[in-house]
C-alpha cells in the first residue's frame, strides 16, 4: 500500500489488475448509512433547485431559450417527473464504480445519444445563413475558388475560415443536407465531453475529469446550439483540444506532438477570433502543468505558440487586408455592441447552467487558494479572463464551458466521497437534459423558423430541380427578410432561384443598421448562386412575415396560374423575424 498514490484511488482506477475500491477500507454500516443520506438530500436538493427556478422564471432574461418563454405553469409537473427519473437513474449509476477502462468512449457515446433529439430543431439563429453561403461556395466551386475567394466574392463579415471550410467538404463529400452538419457537430460535442476528461485527468486524476465531463453535460443551453450550422461547438472542439495538446506535449515532449499541438492551436485560431485568447492561455496551462523543468515547458509552449502562428499565418497574412477590416469592425462594431448585447449573470449561470455547477465552480476558487494549486490556474484563468473582458451573453461562452466544468469538478474535490462527487454531477446533467428536452426543443418546434424547415420537406415530395422564392418585406423585424433564401436552402435539394426583382426588401430606418445585432443580413451581398432564372414550371415559394401581409400586384401578377399547394403558417410571440410560407405549383 506505501506505492499507492492517492489519486490512483479514485473510482475505477485499476492496480495491480484489481479494482480500486479493493484497496479502499471497509466502510462501516454507519459510513455506508451516512453515504445513502447524502446522496438523498443531493437529489432532493436538486429537484428543490429545479422548483425554484420554475417558480423565478421571469429572472430568466437569455435572449434564446429564457425559462419564462419555455415554460408554462402548467409545465412543472410534467418536468419534476422528468427530472425525478433521471435523478433516479443518475443514484443507480452513482452507485458503481464508473468504468476507468472505458471511461472516454462511453462519455463519448453518450454524449452523441444526448444531442441526438435535438436534431430536429429548427435553424434559429439567422447567422447560419452566413456560413451556410459561405460552404456553399467551397461545395460547388471546389477549395481552391474557396481559399483564394474568401473574404472577396465570399462574404466573410467577422467569421473566420476554418469552420465554414470544413462544412463545405461535407457538402462536397455527404451532399448538402443539414443532418452530415448535424452529425459532425455532435461528434465535436462529444469529443469536447471527452476531452474535458482528458484534461481533468491530465491536471489532477481521473475522478475529477470524469466529473468534469459530466458536468459538462449539465448545462441545458449547450444542447439547443449543438444541431446548429454555427461556430460556436466547433470552436469549443479546437480551444479544448488544444488544451490537451498543451498538457500532453509538456509531459511527452518530441517533435510529433509538439507539431499536433502546433497544429491544434492554429485550426483553433482559425475558427473563431475568440479563440485567440489561447495565445495568452496556452503557455499559463503549458507552465501550471509542468511539474519540472518549468524552463524547457515554457520553451516548448514557444515552440508550439511559433509553429501555430506559421501554419495560421501562411493564410492570415495572404488575407491581411481581410483580417484587419475584420478586426476594424470587431473593434468598431462589435465590442461596444457586447454592452447592448447582454443576458444577465442569473440567467447564465444558474438557469442555462446548473447552479451545481456555479457554485461548485464559486467554491473551487477559494479551494484552489487554500491548497495553492497552481494547476487550477490553468483552467480558472481562462475563464475569469472571459467574464474580466465583459463578455455578458451565453452563446459567447460556450468556448470556455469546458474549463468552467472542470472549475466546477475541482470545487467537488472538497467532498472526499468519490460516489457522492458522481451523483452530484450526473444530476446536475440529468437536470439539464430534462429541462432541454421537455423545455427547450418543444419551444424552439413552435417557432416560425420551423415553417421553412418543414418547407424543404414539402418541396422535397413535389421534386423538381429548382424552386422559385419570393421575399415579401419584414414588417415587424430589422432583419433584412433575404436572410430567409439561405436558410430554406438549408433544408431542400432543389435549386433556389431568388426573384430579387420581386421581393422589395425595405431597408431598415436610418442609423438602425450600425447598431444592429443583426446588421451583416443587410452587408453581406445576395450569394451569385441564388440569382438564376427560374425554370417556367416550377413551384413558388413565397416567405412572408404576417398571414394577413398583403401581396404587391407584380407578385399577384406571377402567381397568375398557380395555386396554394401548402400553407406554413406557425408563429410566435417571441421573435421579431418571422418566416411564414405559401408555396405554389402551377395548376
Amino acid at each position: 500500500m506505501s506505492g499507492i498514490r492517492t489519486r490512483d484511488l479514485d473510482c475505477g482506477s485499476l492496480r495491480n489488475g484489481m479494482p480500486a475500491a479493493f484497496f479502499r477500507p471497509a466502510r462501516t454500516k454507519a459510513a455506508r448509512h451516512a453515504a445513502i443520506l447524502q446522496r438523498v438530500l443531493v437529489g432532493l436538493v436538486a429537484l428543490s433547485s429545479l422548483t425554484l427556478l420554475f417558480a423565478f422564471r421571469g429572472l430568466d432574461d437569455n435572449r434564446f431559450v429564457s425559462w419564462q418563454w419555455v415554460f408554462a405553469p402548467a409545465d412543472l409537473p410534467a418536468l419534476l417527473s422528468v427530472a425525478a427519473t433521471g435523478v433516479l437513474l443518475a443514484y443507480w449509476f452513482s452507485r458503481a464504480p464508473w468504468p476507468a477502462d472505458r471511461a472516454a468512449p462511453a462519455l463519448g457515446v453518450f454524449a452523441f445519444l444526448a444531442a441526438l433529439p435535438f436534431w430536429g430543431e429548427p435553424e434559429v439563429i439567422v447567422d447560419a445563413a452566413r456560413y451556410f453561403v459561405q460552404a456553399k461556395h467551397l461545395s460547388l466551386f471546389g477549395v481552391g475558388h474557396f481559399l483564394n475567394q474568401w473574404g472577396q466574392q465570399i462574404p466573410a463579415w467577422t467569421d473566420l475560415p476554418l469552420v465554414p471550410f470544413l462544412y463545405g467538404l461535407l457538402f462536397s463529400l455527404a451532399g448538402e443536407t443539414r443532418l452530415a452538419i448535424q452529425a459532425f457537430n455532435s461528434l465535436l460535442f462529444a469529443g469536447s465531453v471527452v476531452l474535458t476528461y482528458l484534461v481533468g485527468k491530465a491536471l489532477w486524476d481521473r475522478a475529477t475529469g470524469l466529473c468534469g465531463a459530466v458536468l459538462l453535460l449539465g448545462m441545458p443551453y449547450l444542447y439547443t446550439q449543438v444541431p446548429l450550422m454555427l461556430v460556436d461547438v466547433p470552436a469549443m472542439f479546437f480551444f479544448t483540444l488544444t488544451a490537451y495538446a498543451a498538457i500532453t506535449t509538456v509531459a511527452r515532449g518530441g517533435v510529433p506532438w509538439l507539431f499536433g499541438a502546433a497544429v491544434a492551436l492554429a485550426l483553433a485560431m482559425l475558427a473563431k477570433y475568440s479563440a485567440w485568447i489561447a495565445l495568452a492561455f496556452f503557455p499559463v496551462l503549458v507552465l501550471v502543468s509542468a511539474r519540472h523543468a518549468r524552463r524547457k515547458a515554457l520553451a516548448r509552449a514557444g515552440a508550439i505558440v511559433l509553429g501555430a502562428a506559421v501554419l495560421s499565418g501562411a493564410f492570415l497574412l495572404g488575407k491581411a487586408g481581410v483580417v484587419a477590416s475584420q478586426l476594424a469592425l470587431f473593434w468598431s462594431y462589435q465590442v461596444p455592441a457586447l454592452s447592448r448585447w447582454q443576458e444577465g449573470i442569473a440567467s447564465t449561470f444558474f438557469f442555462q447552467i446548473h447552479p451545481f455547477i456555479t457554485l461548485a465552480a464559486l467554491g473551487s476558487v477559494a479551494l484552489a487558494i487554500i491548497r495553492k494549486d497552481s494547476r487550477y490556474a490553468g483552467v480558472g484563468v481562462i475563464v475569469l479572463l472571459a467574464l474580466m473582458l465583459g463578455v455578458r451573453r451565453i452563446r459567447y461562452l460556450v468556448i470556455v464551458m469546458p474549463m468552467l466544468a472542470l472549475m466546477a469538478a475541482y470545487g467537488l474535490r472538497a467532498i472526499r466521497e468519490i460516489p457522492t462527487r458522481q451523483f452530484i454531477a450526473s444530476c446536475a446533467a440529468v437536470s439539464a437534459l430534462a429541462v432541454a428536452v421537455a423545455g427547450y426543443l418543444p419551444f424552439l418546434r413552435t417557432t416560425s423558423a420551423m415553417n421553412l424547415k418543414q418547407a424543404g420537406e414539402v418541396l422535397a415530395a413535389m421534386g423538381g430541380d429548382t424552386v422559385e422564392v419570393i421575399v415579401l418585406p419584414a414588417t415587424r423585424s430589422r432583419v433584412n427578410p433575404a436572410v430567409a433564401v439561405p436558410l430554406l436552402d438549408l433544408f431542400t435539394h432543389q435549386r433556389l432561384a431568388y426573384r430579387r426583382d420581386l421581393s422589395p426588401a425595405v431597408s431598415p430606418q436610418p442609423g438602425v443598421e450600425a447598431t444592429s445585432p443583426v446588421r451583416f443580413t443587410w452587408e453581406v451581398p445576395d450569394a451569385p448562386f441564388f440569382l438564376i432564372a427560374p425554370e417556367p414550371h416550377a413551384p413558388v415559394v413565397l416567405v412572408m412575415s404576417a398571414a394577413d401581409q398583403p401581396v404587391p400586384q407584380a407578385v399577384a401578377n406571377r402567381l397568375a396560374g398557380y395555386a396554394e399547394a401548402r400553407q406554413l403558417m406557425v408563429t410566435d410571440r417571441v421573435f421579431r423575424f418571422q418566416t411564414l410560407v405559401r408555396i405554389y405549383r402551377p395548376t
